[in-house]
């Protein structure tokens, strides 16, 4: 089980990234929530399976669209899990 923190920079808001990381977080079983920065930036905190997180950070490096662009995503390992029950968008 892998607890993340991710901080996903370049074109990011106003393209759907926020409802395009909930779909790919339900689709392999991560918990958490992402919400947008102030400074442009997205905020990610996920939980879920070694394999299923992996396949989940891959999917969010390439982004929601061709109207999004990646720069960069730092990625934070925590050794503390949360327990979160769903993934959701936050405001």
């Amino acid at each position: 089980m892998q607890h993340v923190h991710l901080l996903v920079k370049g074109r990011v808001q106003g393209v759907g990234f926020r409802f395009s990381a909930k779909q790919k977080a339900q689709e392999f079983n991560i918990t958490g929530w992402v919400r947008n920065r102030n400074d442009g930036s997205v905020e990610i905190e996920a939980e879920g399976q070694d394999e299923d997180m992996k396949s989940f950070i891959e999917s969010i490096k390439h982004g929601p669209s061709p109207y999004s662009k990646i720069t960069d995503v730092d990625i934070d390992e925590a050794s503390t899990f949360e327990g979160y029950k769903s993934f959701d968008i936050k405001s």
